[in-house]
């Protein structure tokens, strides 16, 4: 083979750590961020919290909130999905506006140009956010501190059952039972499995345990929260009912029918509860109609998780990236989208540190400590413009999502309209990848309550205009129809999906259960009040 030289041309993409780095903070979630944070903080030496407020121009953070208004041009016109429900809000769970305080202009912003200034600096980045652990005293405690130190359901029983006089062997069993139950507060295993768990196939020493158990479980169901120790949900109802019955006056003869007949009916079998079956309920347990209703709206108050409140929240811990303020009102409105404050950390090279470096030169043996000692440097320089990158596309992507989203922000979730990744991507010039990324575990809180940046984005589904309505759109008047029913005829699957059409929506009944399901709506059967 004749050998030879030649000369290519090629093009190819290099990760290099710094944009490793850029991309893994990107989608990390707020807390996933503040332990990323903490852990550079412990490893590298030259960054450091920023006790004082540097200048803010070092990182072009002296820019407006971005501001998203209609005064200047008409709103876009809504799909077919009929124009009369564009007045109506949602009124999901999360309806709550969020307390939002209006800090100016100081506030770190984007006015929509996108530049960003890379320039090296050992200033500090992070804005008016206040460093940690210089609060005030008397300010409330942080929410991921409250989570952290919230008391889990066994510590609580734990605490309890020190205050009652146990033989050794019952308190052993009940501290046994304790640590079985499971985050809702109910035993699913028997006694009897429980005992074969510790003695195996010693049947005396099942016998006893069991017996151990029994007195355990009493002594369990009589703790707080009160339903706590069932074995199953008609179990924990009746604990709670017997404890109100127990609380009653003895005058109040109404007040412990009432609790009685609830009784009655925790003992049939849940299905009858479960579809409010009236008259079924009044043939096995007596009673009237009118005192059947009032005592399964008795039941319907009670807890049927009794550990719900001792559940780690932690793990379901909400912080908002990034907040939408209404101002205006009418034809004058406008969303002031801006980050949080209380997310974006305060961080800066250590001048001492950085100063000594800069001015000590290695020779010999010195070189290769300063030369690592100078990596180091470049880290922490790379951690801090990493991290503004970061909110700086996120505040990008959440002001372009508000602009086209407008009409959720004004008239609630019947006005939004269908929105993909790429739309967003093409418009700021982004990877649809980074758009991914960025909306993913990053959460906005604006005036309807507080919503994943994922939950603006959803397909379409055809009208006889030729337009598209979004699906969340649909969910929302699926929602609505199933709220105003006749309890007594509920609407089928069929029925909502012709009622879609009349309002020029195309959903066919498959996608109606579908929709149904994720709005977690029970179907006909279980709806209809017999």
């Amino acid at each position: 083979m004749k050998q030879g030289l030649s000369l290519r041309v090629s093009q190819h993409l290099a990760l290099t750590p710094q944009l490793q780095q850029s991309i893994r903070l990107l989608q990390l979630s707020t807390l996933e961020l503040s332990q990323e944070v903490e852990q550079m903080l412990d490893d590298n030496p030259f960054l450091e919290r920023a006790a004082e407020e540097a200048e803010r121009e070092a990182y072009g953070l002296d820019r407006a909130d971005t501001t998203v208004s209609d005064s200047d041009r008409e709103m876009e016109s809504l799909p077919e999905l009929g124009a009369e429900f564009t007045g109506l809000q949602s009124t999901s769970a999360t309806s709550e506006e969020p307390a939002v305080s209006d800090a100016g202009d100081a506030e770190p912003s984007w006015e929509g140009d996108g530049s960003v200034d890379m320039s090296p600096d050992d200033g500090e980045w992070g804005g008016d956010a206040p460093a940690r652990g210089q609060r005030d005293e008397d300010e409330s405690t942080d929410a991921t501190e409250l989570a952290r130190t919230q008391e889990s359901l066994t510590a609580f029983l734990h605490r309890q059952a020190l205050g009652l006089r146990l033989s050794p062997e019952d308190q052993a069993a009940l501290r046994f039972l304790i640590e079985s139950l499971n985050d809702d507060g109910y035993l699913e295993d028997t006694l009897v499995d429980l005992a074969r768990g510790l003695a195996k196939d010693d049947e005396e020493q099942v016998e006893a345990l069991v017996h151990h158990f029994t007195v355990a479980l009493r002594l369990l169901q009589t703790l707080e929260p009160p339903g706590v120790g069932a074995r199953g949900l008609a179990e924990c109802l009746s604990l709670q009912l017997r404890l109100l019955k127990a609380n009653v006056a003895k005058d109040d003869a109404t007040r412990g029918e009432l609790l009685s007949l609830a009784l009655s009916i925790c003992a049939q079998p849940m299905v009858l509860l479960a579809r409010r079956d009236v008259r079924g309920l009044m043939q096995v347990c007596g009673g009237s109609d009118q005192q059947v209703r009032e005592a399964i709206a008795l039941i319907a108050r009670l807890e049927p998780r009794p550990g719900r409140r001792f559940v780690d929240v932690q793990r379901n811990l909400v912080i908002p990236d990034v907040l939408v303020v209404r101002q205006g009102a009418g034809s004058h409105v406008n969303f002031k989208v801006r980050l949080n404050p209380d997310v974006m950390p305060r961080l800066r090279v250590h001048d001492i540190y950085a100063n000594a470096l800069k001015g000590h030169k290695a020779h010999g043996t010195e070189a290769a400590n300063y030369a690592v000692l100078q990596q180091r440097l470049q880290e922490a320089r790379w951690f801090i413009k990493n991290i503004q990158q970061r909110f700086d596309t996120i505040l990008r992507v959440s002001a372009a999502i508000v602009e086209r989203q407008k009409n959720f922000f004004r008239h609630g979730e019947l006005a939004m309209r269908p929105l993909v990744l790429r739309e967003i991507a093409d418009e700021l010039g982004l990877h649809e990848s980074t758009i991914s990324r960025v909306t993913t575990a990053k959460y906005m809180a604006t005036p309807f309550g507080t919503f994943e940046l994922k939950y603006f984005f959803g397909s379409g589904l055809g009208t006889e205009s030729g337009s598209h309505a979004s699906s969340t759109a649909v969910r929302a008047l699926i929602k609505q129809f199933v709220g105003s029913e006749n309890p007594k005829k509920p609407l089928s699957d069929n029925q909502i999906s012709a009622m879609l059409k009349e309002q020029g929506i195309e959903c066919a009944r498959r996608t109606v259960a579908k929709y149904r399901e994720a709005l977690k709506i029970a179907p006909t059967n279980l709806r209809k009040t017999l």
